[in-house]
């Protein structure tokens, strides 16, 4: 199974406990990394790649949304790959960064009526899968994506996120 080198940052308080946190992220992208390389043929280097992990606030991820993707709000998860890298090639040593802000995470699972560390498991994996060079900026690319996202979930033990849905472009 392909391990992954985790560095987690917890920037704001009101996030479960760093612990906690690391749990569920070693969980939830144990079992994605485990379900690219087996189910999908993913190549992974031998060394485990390293994967920054951001948990923080509406105010900090609204920054770094306008600065990087010129979208001045906030967002439940932004990806930053450290490589370009297209499904299904080889990732280096270093996988990228992912931010999640924990309001938004709080106010999206409220209204899809899911627990908080459901919902925060599917944004790990959609963030995951952004530094594997999957995308939803077009249909095709989009249903690709949510297909694994939803077969990674439901090894997980978790539902669809995306029945009833057209695909998010």
């Amino acid at each position: 199974m392909p391990e992954l080198d985790l560095q987690i940052s917890v920037e704001d308080v009101s996030w479960p406990d760093e612990a906690v946190l690391a749990a569920i992220a070693q969980k939830t992208l144990s079992a994605a990394a485990h379900f690219l390389a087996m189910e999908e043929k993913q190549p992974f280097p031998k060394l485990p790649p390293e994967l920054s992990l951001v948990f923080t606030d509406d105010a900090s991820i609204r920054e770094i949304n306008a600065e990087w993707r010129g979208q001045d709000k906030p967002t439940n998860v932004l990806s930053f790959p450290a490589f370009p890298l297209e499904p299904g090639g080889m990732p280096g040593p270093m996988l990228g960064d992912i931010a999640i802000a924990r309001e938004t995470v709080e106010r999206e699972a409220a209204d899809l009526e899911k627990s908080f560390e459901d919902h925060l498991t599917h944004l790990l994996v959609h963030g995951f899968l952004h530094l594997f060079g999957y995308d939803h900026m077009e249909k095709d690319e989009a249903e690709a994506m949510e297909s694994l996202e939803t077969r990674i979930l439901a090894k997980l033990g978790l539902s669809d996120p995306y029945a009833g849905q057209d695909p998010i472009v």
